[in-house]
């Protein structure tokens, strides 16, 4: 969907569509929505006292114009308390204007951007928008006929402003925001594709294509070089696999200088058996997901690039199949990994933390100020936090204050837990230096403290989205499947860090 701008009053705008939001504990109209009343000879404030609206969350009612403006429809739609309005407010209300305008079967429509009375800049607001619209705008579409393909989309959305001021300031966010979401559709796109397509060398072939086109460094090692480099976490879960396995390095550096180096490591696992300790059936087929967390490493480096932002951001992804098989690995071996420790496998569906565990170890090479790591991790998390929020688990306060802020900001909200150094308990092994499983009591913990094992001294934090990661059901600006988890979050860290 194309995003614009067109200068002009919302009564003299032509269009399909003209959509307005209005707050449910305004007394009066003021502002556009009055001066659009008044055009319509009331029929904005008529609908308000008959009670067909009332600005309520989720609330929408559609106006014909009968020709007294130049938009044939107005569609109004419901923000809520104006207290309670932000950033989130301004992008669910872009992605139900893109449903509604869906519902009419329209392809096109015209809006008016909610602003928010607390002195956040225009175009903050306007990145919101664009980013609730062509978020809500896609549809993993692969596998349909083209009939179903065309009504799955909305062409063109345009933000009305009324002055020059405006339209400079609506521009910035339009950029950024296209941005943003064209890179988490992009993830989205490789979560949604099944198991057999998204093969651990099909996202390594993913991954270098959208670095070659974004003037990004990429490594991809094979089975060999893994071998060579002593990765056993990596190694022992693709035993079970005939697919290769695949460790991808991404490396962008700014053209100017390097600020800071940060490093993002992904899990991707591109399908998730559980291994020998087999998961349920139900529900398995939803374990093409178990790669969200390499699929938003990839798009965190694209996203650097794009933005040009002052970071080097090296994304690090250990790609494989967890499998069953003659060859699998086994809960009571022993594996020794990439740095050095030893470790016994009581549980083959804690695999994620191994293959991890070596990629962390591996990102301290590049001496980055910090290490994120994101991971469909535990089902632990999923209890506890449920869809509204990532785990969040780290051992650098500042690094944790900064990504809480960023979670508010972008709308994808993280939860911290606590990784105190009594939880290593859980992961104490009788017989090697630690165990990848600890028992049911604190399954997340257990997880982030098996990884803090492999990171040392370097500022780190870790991203427990399997709760987030995958919806059930549809948001109001997110369809069911795929959410392109982390990638919003990690773009507004980085934008914070380097100022607006």
């Amino acid at each position: 969907m194309k995003i614009s701008i067109e200068k002009a009053l919302p009564e003299r705008v032509r269009a399909e569509v003209l959509v307005i939001g209005l707050f449910e504990d305004v007394k009066a109209l003021a502002g556009e929505a009055r001066t659009l009343d008044t055009a319509l000879k009331g029929k904005v404030s008529a609908a308000l006292r008959s009670g067909d609206f009332h600005g309520k969350i989720g609330d929408s009612l559609l106006l014909y114009t009968d020709g007294k403006i130049m938009a044939k429809r107005l569609l109004l739609l419901g923000l809520g308390k104006q207290a309670e309005f932000d950033l989130e407010g301004i992008r669910r209300a872009a992605g139900r204007a893109v449903k509604g305008v869906k519902r009419l079967d329209k392809k096109e429509f015209h809006a008016l951007v909610p602003e928010i009375a607390k002195g956040v800049p225009l175009w903050h607001q306007a990145r919101a928008w664009t980013i609730g619209a062509l978020l809500a705008n896609y549809k993993y579409t692969a596998f349909k006929g083209k009939e179903d393909n065309g009504k799955t989309e909305c062409r063109e959305a345009r933000l009305v402003a009324r002055d020059n001021d405006k339209v400079k300031e609506f521009q910035k966010g339009i950029s950024q925001g296209e941005v943003v979401a064209e890179v988490v559709n992009q993830a989205r796109e490789m979560i949604n594709s099944p198991g057999n397509v998204m093969t651990p060398n099909k996202l390594a072939e993913t991954a270098r294509k959208l670095a070659e086109e974004n003037g990004i460094k990429s490594e991809v090692l094979g089975p060999k070089e893994i071998a060579a480099l002593r990765m056993g976490g990596l190694l022992a879960v693709s035993r079970g696999s005939d697919e290769p396995s695949r460790f991808i390095v991404l490396d962008y550096k700014p053209a100017g200088r390097i600020r800071k180096t940060i490093a993002v490591v992904g899990k991707g696992i591109t399908f998730d058996s559980g291994g020998i300790s087999i998961k349920p059936a139900q529900g398995m087929d939803q374990m093409k997901y178990d790669m969200a967390g390499g699929a938003a490493a990839i798009g965190t480096a694209v996203l650097a690039a794009r933005l040009k932002l002052p970071f080097r951001v090296v994304s690090i992804i250990p790609a494989t199949e967890n499998l069953p098989s003659g060859k699998a690995l086994k809960p009571g071996d022993i594996i020794r990994m990439y740095s050095g420790k030893n470790v016994e496998v009581l549980n083959t569906d804690a695999e994620g933390r191994l293959i991890l565990a070596d990629a962390l170890a591996y990102a301290r090479k590049f001496r980055p100020n910090a290490i994120i790591d994101l991971a469909t991790l535990t089902g632990a998390c999923v209890v506890a936090l449920g869809s509204e929020a990532a785990g969040l688990l780290g051992n650098d306060p500042r690094l944790i204050a900064d990504m809480k802020k960023a979670g508010e900001a972008s709308g994808e909200r993280v939860w911290e837990l606590p990784l105190w150094k009594e939880y290593n308990e859980l992961i104490k092994s009788d017989v090697a230096d630690i165990k990848n499983a600890g028992g049911k009591e604190a399954g997340t913990i257990q997880g982030a403290a098996f990884l803090k094992q492999f990171v040392e001294k370097v500022p780190w934090a870790h991203l427990d989205i399997a709760g987030v990661a995958w919806l059930e059901k549809e948001k109001d600006y997110l369809c069911k499947g795929a959410t392109g988890a982390g990638i919003r979050l990690l773009s507004q860290l980085f934008i914070d860090w380097a100022g607006d």
